[in-house]
């Protein structure tokens, strides 16, 4: 967008999630994309999915979830402080995600989700999450698989999430920790001493090229050859430090009891036929025998 005095322009960006979590103001520590990104695909978000989240905090994660969820999935987020949960009401309905996004203040350590068998994912960025994870075992569906994800910043933390996880019957329970690594990607030259000096000495030989005569063509050079003279070779480096640690990232799955995804008379007609063909004598049968 060029300025009213002619004198210089202006990027004007598309809102993204990327952008948002770059200039949000900050209420809470946030996530960042690094974490974001590993978190929504362990948890399998897609399009029409449903998730609870807690605690919204600043609403970054948030925001990517919503993303990733819409136009049909849902997210149901839990924030415990008054004056947090109205400033995230007020930025989701100002960017047009209220119908996506319901958020709720609650604490859920003590008062649970309050809801049953609704979601695909469970996020948890809580203090004490290990509080949490038998109400959120309670809010999964009951004849799916879900994904539930612990975000803690110390390893005491995960110790005690673990715990609960394991008698809340989860399973495939793993610990993540992302750490971000930059490459530095630069152009080197190839250094051959030999071969150098010998190029140098013809080209003092032979001086420069003779211009291509009229229908004289170039040679063809295989791609071997044009590898040999190519001077110079693209090279990576990393730095001796990598810093970037924000928290630790618990996962686990939630599997639903066998009989939960059998009706009734299903389950019945099953019984039965492993009783028919179990062939047991009544006891009418053996007093006949008898």
């Amino acid at each position: 967008m060029i300025s009213t005095t002619q004198r210089g322009f202006v990027y004007l960006l598309h809102p993204t999630p990327e952008l948002w979590t770059l200039c949000l103001p900050h209420r809470t520590q946030i996530l960042y994309i690094a974490d974001i990104s590993f978190i929504s695909t362990y948890l399998d978000m897609k399009p029409g999915s449903t998730v609870i989240e807690s605690g919204t905090g600043s609403g970054s994660f948030s925001h990517s979830i919503a993303r990733t969820i819409a136009p049909t999935g849902k997210l149901y987020t839990f924030e415990y402080h008054a004056e947090r949960t109205a400033a995230a009401a007020k930025e989701f309905e100002e960017h047009g995600l209220s119908d996506i996004i319901t958020i709720q203040q609650r604490d859920v350590c003590k008062d649970g989700f309050g809801m049953e068998n609704v979601a695909n994912a469970v996020f948890l960025d809580l203090p004490a999450p290990w509080e949490a994870i038998a109400s959120a075992k309670a809010s999964f569906l009951k004849h799916r698989t879900g994904k539930i994800c612990t975000f803690s910043p110390c390893i005491e933390q995960v110790a005690r999430s673990v715990e609960a996880l394991n008698e809340n019957g989860f399973v495939d329970i793993t610990m993540y920790e992302c750490l971000v690594r930059s490459h530095d990607v630069t152009p080197i030259k190839k250094i051959d001493f030999a071969d150098a000096i010998k190029a140098a000495r013809q080209r003092q030989q032979h001086g420069k090229k003779r211009p291509l005569e009229d229908g004289e063509e170039n040679e063809k050079v295989s791609e071997a050859e044009l590898t040999e003279t190519i001077s110079t070779m693209l090279v990576s480096k990393t730095p001796q430090e990598t810093r970037g640690h924000t928290s630790y990232l618990t996962f686990a799955t939630f599997l639903p009891a066998i009989e939960n995804n059998l009706e009734p008379s299903a389950a019945d007609n099953l019984m039965e036929t492993v009783a028919v063909d179990k062939d047991v004598p009544t006891n009418e049968e053996k007093e006949t025998s008898n």
